[in-house]
Parts: structure tokens; C-alpha cells; sequence
């Protein structure tokens, strides 16, 4: 609940401050402790001497007027809420005062209601907030409930998933609300009912049924409209981008972009070979193997080496559609600061490439060093801390200032990742030989085992479109939020890596990926 009768130190700066003696006194009923002064210079000497709560500042004064007074304002405090009066709404001096951060503005004439309600909104807007969050969140709670009550399908999963999304980072905003072990609870429950979901649908959605869009759909459905519209195109894949980290990341690029988001859900395993070599192809993993063995490494050891050759898996899905793009496709990788450099320089001279696809790898890179550093685990020890890391790096990375530049070019960018990734806390026992891969979240293989109740078991790999060289071949996923340790040297191995984020598997951060398409705003 809100405090009631909390006195609130307000200081009213205005030359004519004797006209307002019956608003100050009125204000002063209302719990607020007004301080009158008549001019700028004697308002910033009480702000030197005293705290107060927030500054009535009028902006036509003789002498040192507003704008004046509220630079030096913010030399002695940068964040004290001040309410500038005004005589008109001239757009120069909006503009000019919200740069200076100024909380709201009133126009002349005003009345104690009109100040009072500013005051309010002003001063206790976080708290009105919080004190609103238990019913609202009630309200959400049941209705989520009641949608997984009726069987969602992967539509409804997408809205869910959102919810909780927008849950979470309203929690992140406001101070503990009880509610945050309540949301948790919540989130793993849903967790649980998707993954189970998706193992009961999946093979339906290979065959075409009520399927979702997924990784093999990515270029088809969101890039190669506006190629055939002879628009330019680049297309950028964030490996392991969220959602999440995705909605934390868009009101930055607000200002250069109109952005229309839609979703996808990636194809299992939700690996960087699989999901991103089916969305440069177009291809399941089986029909690459099968069709292009050549670029397909399956048992490679790094990342780099099985997606080496998407640049000619894209070539050959532009192909098949019957695309013959003039001038040829851009193809480009960033994997450090030397490369994002590198492209920040040539990309100002893209402006007659039909498409341009980009691979940026610092989110995927910073997931792995985060479960072999100590340092990285204690910056981001959840999914709250990782989100505002990704969106840290982003407002200073490279691939920032490509897509500004990209901002003043007539030219659609389709955004997306190939995968997400979950955060890890419970182990769930598997087996295998020593040629089993030693990825956490899937394993392949031969003979392999593992507890049906925290993964799925795949012994005809074909059915999930996944290569299959021998019958005695293997794969598992794990689902919702458990990892794949080997029975010798358990809890070793379950310490080590518990805590950690992951991909491969089956949970909502993992399969449902933003596609974004932005297309830039007109430069004034």
C-alpha cells in the first residue's frame, strides 16, 4: 500500500510567486511543503543548502530564466524531478527542456488540481505502479492458467510465453513485490506443459500439420518477398538471441526503425548446426546430409567449422526459388570487435547489393564464456542479469552502428536468431560411448540412454528429419530446464555446470525466436 500523508519538499520558482499564495497554500494541504521563491538565483542556493523532493520551475523570468536555472539545477543534482510552467507549448522549448531531462510540463494558466496530480505522477508513479502490480498480476496469472487449462496450441504458446516475458521485466523495474518466487513457479510449470507440447506435436509439424513457422521457413517466408519485390535486403542472424533479449534490445532502434516482430520456432536440436544450416538452406538436417554431404559435418568439434558453408547453402535456396540476384549475395561473419569493424566500413557501400547476410556471434560467445567464468556468472547470475548484459553490449557494439548506418539506406532488414537458450538447474542422468557429442542439452550417438521423463528419446532420426548413416544411430533432447551429465564423476560434472545457459533442447527460450523486419524512418 501507499504511504499516506508523506510531506513532500517542492520548491516553486517564479517571479510572480506572490500572485500564487492561495496554490501554495491549497499544496500545502495537500501534504506538500512548498517553498516559494522569485527567481532563479535563490532557488539554487536553497538547493545547495536543503534537499528537496522536486522543483516548480517557471520558464519566463527576468534575470536568469528557466532553461538558465534548470542547467544549474543540474549541476546539483542531475536526477531531482523538475516540472517546468510554460506560457505555450512552442515545440523549441519542448524539445530543448527534454533534453535537459525534464519530468513534465504545465501550461499557464494551472490550477492546485492540475499541479497537485502532476506532483503525484511525478513523485510517486513507481509506487502507484507497485501498488497496482499484485492485482494485475493476479489478473494475468489465471488468465494464463486458464489458457493452459485448454490446450494451447504453438499460437497461444507464443502469447503465453510473451506474458511471462512482459512479467519479467516488469518485475526487473519495480523494487520486491512477493510475487517474484510466485512468477518463478509459474515460468517452470510453463516450461514443463510446453515441452511436453512440442514432443506431442513436433512430428506433425514436419508433415505439414498446424505446423508453425520454423527454421527452414525463415528465408522463404520473411526475406524472399521483398528480394522479388527488387527491394535491398539484409539479413542479420544474432546467434543465440532470446526474445527476451530481443525485447529489451528494440526500443533502442525505435528512433531509426519501423519494426514489425514476428515469431518462429526452431527445428530440434535447437543447435547452431542444425537450426542455423536449416535457416540459410531452407533444408532439415537429413536433406542436407542426404543432398549436400559436402557441407554437412555433423561430428565436427567447433561451431565455426559446421556452419562454414552457409554462405552456399543460402546461394542454393535462392536458387531453388528461381532468384538470380545482380549484383551477387554479401555474405559477412563477426565474431570479434576487428571484425565488426570491418564490416561497419564496407557496409556504406552495400547500398546496390540485392542481399546482404550478416552472422553476428557475440551473444552465443558470451553464453559459453559465461559457464567457464567465474567473473561472467557473477555479472549475469540469471536470466534478468544476462538480458540487460545483452542489452549493454548492444547499445555499444559494432552491430549497433551497422544498423544505423543501415538506417539511411533504402533497405528492409529481416533480424532473427537461429536458436535461443535456457538456463540450466537440475541434471538428468545419460549414457553413452566415447563418440557420443559432449554437448549438455542433446546428445548424438550410438546406444545412448537417458530418462524419458526429462528428454526425448529419438531412435529412428529420420522421422525428425535429423541424418540417420547407420539404424543403430541416436539422438536425445533434453526438456525444460535439465542438462545431460554421465553417471561417472555426477556430481562432479553436476556443480560444474549447473547454472549455466544452454541450447540444443526443448524450452520456450530455446525454440521461440523473434523475426523482426524493420524498415528504416524517414530522415529529417
Amino acid at each position: 500500500m501507499l504511504a499516506q500523508n508523506i510531506t513532500r519538499k517542492i520548491l516553486w520558482v517564479d517571479d510572480e510567486i506572490d500572485a500564487l499564495k492561495p496554490h501554495i497554500l491549497l499544496l500545502r494541504e495537500k501534504s506538500y511543503a512548498v517553498t516559494p521563491v522569485s527567481n532563479g538565483a535563490d532557488a539554487i542556493s536553497l538547493l545547495k543548502e536543503s534537499h528537496y523532493d522536486a522543483v516548480l520551475l517557471d520558464q519566463v523570468m527576468p534575470g536568469q530564466d528557466g532553461m538558465t536555472t534548470l542547467d544549474r539545477i543540474r549541476e546539483i543534482n542531475p536526477i531531482l524531478p523538475v516540472i517546468m510552467i510554460t506560457q505555450g507549448s512552442e515545440d523549441r522549448l519542448i524539445d530543448e527542456a527534454l533534453g535537459k531531462r525534464i519530468s513534465d510540463f504545465l501550461v499557464k494558466p494551472i490550477g492546485v488540481a492540475q499541479i497537485a496530480s502532476t506532483l503525484k505522477r511525478v513523485l510517486d508513479q513507481t509506487k502507484i505502479i507497485e501498488a497496482q502490480v499484485p492485482r494485475n498480476y493476479t489478473h494475468d496469472f489465471n488468465q494464463i492458467r486458464a489458457s493452459k487449462d485448454a490446450g494451447p496450441d504453438w499460437r497461444k504458446w507464443i502469447e503465453i510465453y510473451l506474458k511471462l516475458l512482459e512479467w519479467d521485466l516488469e518485475f526487473d523495474r519495480l523494487a520486491q513485490t512477493g510475487l517474484e518466487e510466485t512468477h518463478l513457479e509459474q515460468k517452470k510449470e510453463c516450461n514443463a506443459l510446453f515441452s511436453n507440447y512440442v514432443q506431442e506435436n513436433y512430428l506433425r509439424w514436419l508433415q505439414g500439420e498446424d505446423s508453425p513457422i520454423l527454421s527452414v521457413d525463415v528465408v522463404d517466408k520473411f526475406v524472399i518477398p521483398h528480394l522479388r519485390q527488387e527491394r535491398q535486403v539484409y539479413l542479420i542472424v544474432v546467434d543465440c538471441l532470446r526474445l527476451d533479449h530481443w525485447i529489451a534490445i528494440e526500443p533502442v532502434l525505435q528512433p531509426y526503425f519501423y519494426i514489425d516482430r514476428d515469431y518462429y520456432f526452431s527445428i530440434l536440436p535447437s543447435a547452431t548446426l542444425y537450426s542455423r544450416n536449416a535457416v540459410f538452406s531452407g533444408l532439415f538436417p537429413q536433406e542436407i546430409a542426404e543432398r549436400f554431404p559436402q557441407y554437412w559435418q555433423e561430428n565436427a568439434e567447433d561451431e565455426t567449422s559446421t556452419n562454414r558453408y552457409e554462405r552456399y547453402l543460402l546461394q542454393l535456396q535462392l536458387q531453388r526459388a528461381g532468384l538470380k540476384l545482380k549484383p551477387g549475395l554479401k555474405y559477412f561473419k563477426i565474431f570479434d570487435i576487428k571484425g565488426g569493424n570491418e564490416f561497419i566500413r564496407q557496409v556504406s557501400s552495400f547500398d546496390r547489393i540485392s542481399l546482404s547476410a550478416l552472422v553476428v556471434n557475440f551473444i552465443d560467445m558470451l553464453t559459453h564464456q559465461r559457464s567457464q567464468s567465474e567473473i561472467l556468472q557473477q555479472i549475469a547470475p540469471d536470466e534478468s542479469a544476462f538480458q540487460s548484459l545483452a542489452k549493454s553490449w548492444f547499445a555499444h557494439s559494432a552491430l549497433f552502428e551497422i544498423l544505423k548506418i543501415i538506417s539511411n539506406q533504402n533497405a528492409v532488414i529481416v533480424l532473427t536468431s537461429d536458436h535461443g537458450s535456457v538456463l540450466c538447474n537440475r541434471p538428468s542422468r545419460a549414457y553413452g560411448n566415447r563418440e557420443t557429442s559432449t554437448s549438455l542439452r542433446f546428445k548424438v550417438g550410438t546406444n545412448l540412454g537417458c530418462d524419458t521423463n526429462h528428454a526425448i528419446y529419438i531412435n529412428d532420426p529420420r522421422r525428425y528429419r535429423l541424418p540417420a548413416e547407420n539404424s543403430s544411430k541416436n539422438y536425445i533432447i533434453a526438456k525444460e530446464d535439465y542438462y545431460f551429465v554421465y553417471p561417472n564423476q555426477f556430481n562432479e560434472y553436476t556443480r560444474q555446470f549447473r547454472g549455466g545457459f544452454q541450447h540444443g533442447g526443448i524450452s520456450t527460450g530455446e525454440l521461440i525466436i523473434p523475426v523482426v523486419t524493420m524498415t528504416p524512418r524517414e530522415q529529417s
